[in-house]
């Protein structure tokens, strides 16, 4: 079970509080053989202070890979964590997203040559965002759809995704009529195949640079295999300050263009300025 090895790139900027409740859950995993890369848009000291803190009893490996804030540049700092993976297989997250034990394995489990895989999340309110500690993680209590709703209200669709077992996992995940698209929360891919499109387009602000990378996948060959209900993480609440109609327009012209010319390589990804033959 535990023969692939697996990066899971965490992102994070300024939050402490929520990555904090993410590393404890990376910390009670089923699955042992990967390591944790947290990719660091040029968060604060408290920040790295707050990884430091996890490395001695840590059951994984831990990356801290950050470079200084000069505005949103989350692809620029995915793009060294791709490089610096060691491993063969990354699997894509936030710092926001609480994974469920059987997160890490259920990605290994589903990882195919030729594939990529596509998660969804369960989104919380603020209220219950917040109370959620590191022993309701460790017994799986928030994941628990009685708990969450004594907490705050949840949604119907999101219980579901909570409430499924393998077999209604299974079923859910054919009939969904959610694209299983590339999303920035819930996604995994061969490193080669990232490395072979050259990662992620840092021109992209928020809105859809997941999305636009999983184009170019598809466009280079890779099918996407969904996993909305099988792979679990809680998206805990926060504010998208950083979200504006000038960089979703500048982001849609851009998947228009991979799209329209079916582009596999970005010019202005880990490599700059070069078109791959």
């Amino acid at each position: 079970m535990d023969s692939l090895g697996i990066s899971v790139v965490v992102s994070t900027y300024n939050k402490e509080d929520w990555l904090r409740k993410v590393m404890d859950g990376y910390k009670y995993q089923t699955y042992n053989h990967y390591e944790v890369i947290v990719a660091d848009d040029g968060s604060r000291e408290s920040t790295k202070n707050l990884i430091d803190s996890y490395r001695d009893d840590y059951p994984v490996p831990i990356q801290h890979i950050w470079h200084e804030d000069a505005g949103y540049r989350r692809q620029r700092i995915l793009n060294i964590a791709i490089q610096k993976a060691n491993m063969p297989y990354i699997l894509f997250t936030d710092g926001d997203c609480i994974p469920r034990k059987d997160f890490v394995e259920v990605h290994a489990k589903f990882a195919e040559e030729g594939y990529f895989l596509s998660g969804g999340y369960c989104k919380l309110p603020m209220t219950t965002s917040e109370v959620i500690e590191e022993d309701d993680i460790r017994t799986e209590r928030c994941f628990d759809m009685k708990w969450l709703k004594k907490q705050d209200k949840l949604r119907g669709t999101q219980a579901l995704k909570l409430n499924s077992g393998p077999v209604l996992a299974s079923i859910m995940d054919l009939v969904t009529p959610t694209n299983a698209s590339f999303n920035n929360c819930n996604s995994s891919a061969w490193k080669e195949d990232l490395i072979a499109i050259n990662g992620y387009d840092e021109r992209m602000q928020y809105g859809g640079p997941d999305r636009e990378l999983g184009e170019r996948l598809v466009n280079y060959g890779l099918k996407p295999k969904q996993i909305r209900h099988k792979a679990i993480v809680l998206h805990l609440d926060h504010a998208r300050g950083y979200k504006t109609p000038e960089s979703l327009q500048r982001n849609l012209n851009i998947r228009k263009e991979v799209k329209d010319l079916n582009k596999k390589w970005t010019e202005f990804g880990i490599i700059k300025g070069e078109i791959k033959e």
